[in-house]
């Protein structure tokens, strides 16, 4: 098992751990065929999850990719989640910090997060607003 692997077993575990700590019911789809990795129920609405783990990007700033890689036949395919996952639930491993971003939010390729910065800009997603605290966000 490559490290890539164990970092994403990783991440979920943490996630799922997080979820039903919050008191959510969380279900684990059968097989690899779906593009969510879990889904979440809040008692009146399920989530289809997609989880992520993020990197440090450059200084005050981390990233996570928001597409999946896949290679078949020797051909190397990308694919966005749109229509397929409500939600990213991100985990950044150097401070178990989880972020949970909205797919009407997310970027469709690669998605950065800014702890601070020198300006304020509409276009800075800003980590704190993403931060999980245990509560689903209302969309």
């Amino acid at each position: 098992m490559g490290a890539t692997k164990s970092t994403g077993d990783e991440s979920e575990a943490r996630i799922i751990h997080e979820l039903l700590a919050a008191g959510y019911s969380v279900s684990i789809p059968f097989g690899d065929n779906d593009k969510y990795d879990l889904i979440v129920d809040d008692g009146e609405q399920l989530y289809r999850v997609q989880c992520k783990t993020a990197w440090s990007n450059k200084e005050r700033t981390i990233r996570f990719n928001t597409h999946s890689q896949t290679t078949a036949n020797g051909q190397y395919h990308e694919q966005t989640y749109q229509d397929r996952i409500d939600a990213f639930l991100v985990r950044y491993p150097p401070n178990e910090t989880l972020y949970w971003i909205d797919i009407t939010e997310a970027t469709t390729q690669k998605m950065e997060l800014r702890f601070e910065a020198d300006i304020d800009h509409p276009s800075i997603n800003w980590a704190e607003e993403y931060e999980f605290d245990g509560t689903i966000p209302s969309a």
